[in-house]
This record gives C-alpha cells, structure tokens and sequence, in this order.
C-alpha cells in the first residue's frame, strides 16, 4: 500500500471516530453523521456522497451522480490524497476547526474545492460540459466560482472563502492560503494563458485582487485589500492599491502562520506611500 493511501486510511479512521463521539453528544446529529460519514466504507465514498448530495439538483438522479463522482475518486487516486491534505491544513491553520470532520461536513471551502478537483480531471480528460456544470452548482449553492481548468495544488485553505473566484489559466501551488473575497482573474477579454500564478506557502488576505498572468513568489504575502497588477518576488509582503512592496514575508511559511498583520513593515509602508 503506498503511503499516501496510510494517510488517507488513518485521517477516515480518525473522522469516524470523532464522529462516533459527536454524535453521542447530540440527539439531533446522529442520523447526520451517520448518513454521511459511518455508513461508508472509505473516505473516497464519504466525500463522494457528501459532494453529491449538496451540489446535486433536479438535472441528475442522486445516485448517479454519485457514482460519476466516486467513479473519479476510484480512478483518480490523488483526489483523496489532495482533499487529506487540504483537511489537514484546515485543521491546522483555522483556530475554530477542532475536528476533522468538520471542513469535511461544513466548510463550503473545503467542499467546494473537492468538486473543483474533480472538475479538473473530468476538464482535462475532454468531459467539458460536466466540469462546467459542477463550476456552475458550486458557483449557486456556495458564492465560490472555480473555472474547472486553473490548477490547483494540494494543502489548500480557502478560508470562509466566500465570493472566491479563480479564472480558467490560474495555477496555485501547494500550501496555499486563501481568504475570502478574493479574485485570481484577468484584465480584459484576451484569450490565453491570463491568470495568475501562486507560488508556494502564499498567504492572500481577504478581498485581495490579483489580476492578469503575473505571479506571486513563493512564500509572499499579499494583504488583505489590495490589488495586485505586477509580480510580486518571493518571500516579500506587497499591500495597497495598487499593491507595493512594503517588507519581507516575515516567516518561513506565511500560509501556514497566518499572520496578515504589517506591525513590523509599518515604517517600511509609510516610505512606498
């Protein structure tokens, strides 16, 4: 068994145990969590279902839009290695996640990533109306719009992640933060590669824009707020609108301390003012 799959098994065994515990505490959330996560037999098959059921409408019968999704986990591998991944780092990074099962159940950021990645291997394997009708059910229930071509990488936070949108030639890389409100988009009606792109252990503060096929270095930070229209180097905090450098990263890994604070570049901001 690869380790990969170790992971995977030992993170579902984890799930199922807090679930088992939780819904002792409540009368209300027994059959919940036993319809979603202890009636299955893997992890593949739970977030199969889970996605199913809050994205599915009247266009598909239940149960067969079940089984197009499992039938992505089960030939698709790194799918549940990603979403491990991404469970982890909500877990990790989010102060008010205290279980794994809840970005798994809950947070539309997590969910809504998930549906992305499967759009992303049924869009490059040629079943474009299908990948453009998650984007669609994603973008209606949960205000996140992904266009199923940006790639995306593994350890992803998009926290809250409301009114998050990413444009089809965007590519973010791992361990990645995102807040809620942001926009990796374009700046016109060119076709082409027009996105940006996310280097590694990037922190992006809420309602940040970042526009056009520019890219953000690994381990920046870009503040909450801004607008980002150049690229930006690698490990250096940009601000503003339109955003400029105002100091260093400040850290190693900026998307998984989460500081969005600018106390140490304050002297550093008033001089690019």
């Amino acid at each position: 068994m690869r380790q990969d799959n170790i992971k995977v098994k030992k993170i579902w065994e984890t799930i199922c145990k807090e679930a088992d515990v939780s819904l002792k505490k409540s009368n209300y959330m027994k059959g919940y969590f036993e319809k979603n996560i202890l009636n299955h037999s893997s992890f593949g098959n739970a977030l199969s279902y889970n996605l199913a059921v809050k994205i599915c409408n009247s266009d598909f019968d239940l149960d067969y839009f079940i089984s197009i999704l499992d039938k992505q986990m089960s030939n698709y591998p790194h799918l549940c290695d990603y979403a491990i991944d991404d469970l982890v780092a909500f877990y990790e990074r989010d102060p008010a996640c205290h279980w794994f099962y809840q970005p798994f159940l809950f947070y539309k950021g997590f969910i809504a990533l998930q549906a992305h990645r499967i759009g992303n291997v049924l869009y490059n394997n040629g079943d474009i109306d299908l990948s453009l009708y998650l984007q669609m059910r994603v973008s209606e229930v949960f205000s996140i719009d992904i266009h199923p071509g940006a790639t995306i990488g593994k350890g992803i936070m998009f926290d809250h992640a409301h009114n998050l949108v990413i444009g089809e030639t965007a590519k973010i890389g791992d361990n990645v933060s995102i807040l809620h409100a942001v926009t990796l988009g374009g700046t016109g009606k060119i076709r082409g590669d027009r996105h940006p792109k996310i280097g590694n252990n990037v922190l992006i503060g809420a309602g940040a824009k970042i526009l056009g096929n520019i890219s953000v270095g690994e381990c920046s930070r870009v503040a909450a707020g801004s607008l980002v229209l150049k690229s930006v180097p690698s490990f250096k905090t940009v601000a503003g609108v339109p955003a400029k450098e105002v100091g260093s990263s400040g850290c190693p890994e900026p998307s998984k301390t989460m500081d969005q604070l600018l106390s140490s570049n304050y002297s550093t901001l008033s001089k690019v003012q």
